[in-house]
This record gives structure tokens, C-alpha cells and sequence, in this order.
């Protein structure tokens, strides 16, 4: 369990059929109103010419009574590597068109146009086209904003880390988004930040659904169905007691759909496809989800376009051409480190290792700094890329970065900057270990300040001294004056540091990271 989220999730891993795991799935199916969908795949290349595969797919499903009371929410995350996909196509198309089950996403039209051509691959020629209804937690996003009197909706696009933070409170790691998903077995970290990822969105939409209904925001839509309205309209004298309404409704419109797919068993659409009628072991959203629905739903509609994938010949072809006359003009390559660093004695350096780490590594940076090398962050939060390098370059460091267009600028410095290979800041920061050969010691742990990346004063100071140096600046727990412990003082912003559980489960994750006991 993240220690991050705010409660205990349920997980299950479906990779059979025949499992208990797949029974309970089906079943959750049927008891859920609302379902959030993500997916995840081995990370490619850009100019790769097909559509990634995707190997989990993950389904967070909010589960209610027969009462229409929700009741509990569990995420099922089906293994598409090991599972038979045709064994198991009909099942989530059926859901993605139930209207019976709202699904939720994140910019999902992606994921669905990947999950389309996966199955697609293995014999399910049709793959998928349809999810509906669907609410993408973007747009619920901006209608939180645009409820909020004076506020102004922003229309840059927010990530769903930022919006978990705004809404929820919780700061949702994407540490893993980039890891091999095509690895099996799973780790029990990506299980659960797999998990938390499409459990969010769930918990993002019941914030958003109490918000609505607080402030009344939910009329009747015009768009409802003749049917539906139908019978709202006469139920709506009962509106004494919500449940009673909400049950006589549910039961008035089993009877009308019991007999709609009785004597018309199939629809013809628009296109003169054969559409299947709402199937009948799935729970009727209550009233309130349907006006929700009716208000704000959308769909996500896949045209044959969407299926093919498109490279454009014309930008790779610039990208190669770009990036060799830069290594040819260098004369080196930058995906390979080569030396001598800026900081060697024999380029007038100080002989110390020193870094500068982009946006894209700005995690690396803490995590060098807890091993005791000197490791900097850009000035501006959004640095263009003459100012990284020109920072880089005063302050003789060489320049961490994982973005390949850094690579091209033709003022780059030799050795001046490094690609960073790995994804997971843990293997980040054994790459750079290995690559500029640094030398870390137990004794340089925790040396040097995460926050700001000083160094600590020399001398630990007592208790009296820390509560002096704290005074307007930081709070002390009181339970800590009566452990006598060592304080540290960073002599940069004056951060003060214990030595407290934290520190001590600090110093020994790093003694195995950089395996320092062998």
C-alpha cells in the first residue's frame, strides 16, 4: 500500500480466465454504476511505426447494492500478456458501451486506440470503436474550477498528478509510468501505483458528483431519452423521500427495457450495424448518475483513421540528419560519456563532481544530493535550453537530462552534457555512479542539503541551539527534545535535520542502492 493514499485499496491481478480473480471481475461488472480505465504498456520510441502493446489494463470499479447505495470500490488489473484476448473481448466492449456503467478516464482515447489495435492483433478483428457514456477526469476538472466563483479555468492541461494534488490532497508518484510494463512478473510497487492511478479518477469523480448536487447544478437535460424522461416526470411527485423515488424509477424502467428487448431484440443504428440491447444482469444507474450523465457525459469514438498508425517520414528523417551533423561537429556522441569531466584538475577544475539536472531528472537530484554529490536544479522553473547550458557552463558542471533535443543545440560544450538512460531514479543514480566512476562512502551520506543543496555546518548542534536556530523559521516536535539527538543545520537556507527514523531509513536505503556493504 502507497503510504501516499488515504486508504487501503483492493487489488486483484487477473491473469487467467479460470481464476477466481476473473469470477469476482464479472460479477463487479455487473454491481458497478461507474468503472475508471487505464492502461499501461512498455514505453517506445516515437518513430516506431506500430502502435505500442499494451499489457495491463486496469479497472477500478465503484460497486453498489441492490439498494443503490455504494457500497465499496476494487481494482482489477487484467494482465493482457498471459490472458487470451479473444476469451475476454466481448466482456470489456460490453462494458465500454453498457449504459448502465459510466466509465471514467484520463485523456483515454489513446489507451483505447492502443487496447484497440492489441486485440486487434490477436484475433479480435473489430478491437474496440466505442466507449459511452464516458467523463474524461480533464473535463471534470475544469468544472470544478469553472464552480468556484472567481476563479478563471485554466486551459493549459493539467497532469492527473497535479490534479490528484489539487483535488484530492494526494501526491501521486508517476515514478513508474515509464517502467517496462511488459516485464513479468509484475513488482508489487507497480501493482499498486497501477492501481492508485485509475482509483483516482474514482475518487476525483464522487468530489466532483457531491459538488454538483451540492449546489444544484443537476436539471433535467433535454437530451434524455423519451423513455427515461418519461418516467422521471411521474416519479417526480413522489420526491418526498429520494430512495423510494429512485427504487420505483429503477423498477419502471426494468419493466420497460425487459420488454423493449423482448420484442426488439436488436436496433438498427445510423451506419446499419446491429446494435445489442443493454444487457440485463447489469444494476440501472439511480437518477441522480443519470442526470450526472445527461449533464456532462461524452463519448469516445474511434474512427478507422485512428486505428492506423502514421510516422511522418519527412521529421525522423530531419531528426537523423540534425543529430548526426551535431555529433559530427562535436565530434563525439552524447549518449556516450567520453571525459574528461568539467570539474577535473587538469581542465582547471576543483575536482569535486558536479552536476546540473533538468526538469526531467530534477528526482536524480535529491538523490545524488543524499549520497553526497554536489547537484543543482535549474534557476527559472521552465529554463530554455541556452540557459541550462549556460548555467552548466559557469558553474562547470556537466548537465543530466533525458531530453534528446537538448542533444542538437550546436553551442553545446564538449562533455558538457549527459542523456540519462534509465527511468527508475534508483538505477538513475547508479548509472551516473558507474558512468563519471564517482566514489561514494557511508560517510558522505545525507552530507549535503535536499532542499537546497548545501552542505551542513561541520559541528552538530545540541538541542538548545536547534530550538534557537529555529525560532521563526521551523518547528521542532516537542517529542523530539527529550530523545537527545544530533541536529544539522544546512549553512545555505538553514534547514534544520534530525537524526530521527527518517534519517536512519535514508542511510541504509542508499548503503543498498549503492551497495556500499559488499
Amino acid at each position: 500500500m502507497d503510504p501516499r493514499y488515504p486508504r487501503p485499496l483492493k487489488i486483484h491481478l487477473v491473469s487467467s480466465t479460470d481464476s477466481p480473480e476473473f469470477t469476482d471481475l464479472t460479477q463487479s461488472l455487473t454491481r458497478s454504476r461507474i468503472i475508471a480505465l487505464d492502461a499501461e504498456w512498455k514505453p517506445i520510441r516515437t518513430h516506431q511505426s506500430s502502435f505500442p502493446t499494451v499489457s495491463l489494463l486496469q479497472l477500478a470499479c465503484q460497486l453498489s447494492s441492490d439498494s443503490g447505495e455504494s457500497d465499496d470500490s476494487v481494482v482489477f488489473l487484467l494482465d493482457l500478456s498471459s490472458i487470451p484476448l479473444p476469451s475476454i473481448w466481448e466482456l470489456l466492449r460490453d462494458a465500454f458501451v453498457s449504459p448502465d456503467i459510466l466509465k471514467l478516464g484520463f485523456r483515454f482515447k489513446q489507451d483505447l486506440i492502443y487496447l484497440s489495435s492489441t486485440f486487434s492483433s490477436q484475433g479480435c478483428e473489430q478491437g474496440f470503436d466505442k466507449v459511452e457514456p464516458f467523463m474524461d477526469i480533464t473535463s471534470i476538472y475544469h468544472h470544478l474550477q469553472h464552480s468556484q466563483p472567481g476563479r478563471k479555468t485554466s486551459k493549459n492541461i493539467k497532469s492527473l498528478a497535479t490534479i490528484c494534488k489539487e483535488i484530492l490532497g494526494i501526491s501521486l508518484s508517476k515514478e513508474l509510468q515509464c517502467s517496462d510494463w511488459s516485464c513479468r512478473p509484475l513488482t508489487e510497487e507497480q501493482k499498486t501505483y497501477a492501481a492508485i492511478d485509475a482509483q483516482c479518477l474514482l475518487e476525483i469523480f464522487n468530489v466532483f458528483q457531491a459538488k454538483v448536487i451540492k449546489e444544484g447544478l443537476l436539471i433535467h437535460s433535454p437530451t434524455e431519452s423519451t423513455v427515461n424522461l418519461g418516467l422521471k416526470e411521474v416519479l417526480e411527485k413522489l420526491d418526498v423521500c429520494n430512495k423510494i423515488v429512485r427504487m420505483k424509477f429503477r423498477e419502471a424502467l426494468d419493466i420497460v427495457r425487459a420488454t423493449t428487448s423482448y420484442i426488439y431484440p436488436n436496433i438498427a443504428t445510423e451506419e446499419g450495424m446491429a446494435l445489442r440491447t443493454r444487457p440485463r444482469n447489469t444494476l440501472p444507474m439511480d437518477e441522480l448518475l443519470v442526470r450526472v450523465v445527461n449533464k456532462y457525459g461524452e463519448e469516445i469514438l474511434l474512427k478507422e483513421s485512428d486505428k492506423r498508425a502514421r510516422t511522418s517520414k519527412r521529421k525522423s528523417k530531419r531528426r537523423s540528419s540534425v543529430g548526426l551533423i551535431c555529433n559530427e561537429k562535436q565530434g563525439q556522441s552524447f549518449e556516450d560519456w567520453q571525459g574528461p569531466p568539467p570539474w577535473d584538475l587538469t581542465l582547471g577544475g576543483d575536482g569535486h563532481p558536479k552536476f546540473l539536472c533538468d526538469v526531467m531528472v530534477e528526482g536524480l537530484a535529491k538523490h545524488l544530493r543524499c549520497v553526497g554529490i554536489n547537484a543543482a536544479i535549474p534557476y527559472s522553473k521552465k529554463p530554455g535550453p541556452r540557459a541550462l547550458i549556460e548555467q552548466a557552463n559557469k558553474e562547470k558542471r556537466v548537465l543530466l537530462t533525458r531530453d534528446a533535443k537538448l542533444l542538437r543545440h550546436d553551442y553545446l560544450i564538449k562533455n558538457q552534457i549527459y542523456r540519462v538512460k534509465n527511468l527508475l531514479k534508483n538505477e538513475q543514480l547508479l548509472e551516473i555512479i558507474e558512468t563519471f566512476q564517482l566514489k561514494i562512502c557511508e560517510d558522505q551520506l545525507m552530507s549535503r542539503c535536499t532542499k537546497c543543496n548545501g552542505r551542513f555546518i561541520q559541528k552538530p548542534l545540541t538541542t538548545e541551539e536547534a530550538v534557537e536556530a529555529a525560532k521563526g523559521f521551523q518547528r521542532i516536535p516537542n517529542c523530539l527534545f527529550d530523545k537527545n539527538l544530533e541536529f544539522w543545520q544546512c549553512m545555505d537556507c538553514n534547514q534544520l535535520y534530525w537524526e530521527g527514523t527518517q534519517y536512519h531509513n535514508a542511510v541504509q536505503k542508499f548503503i543498498d542502492v549503492c551497495k556500499l556493504n559488499e
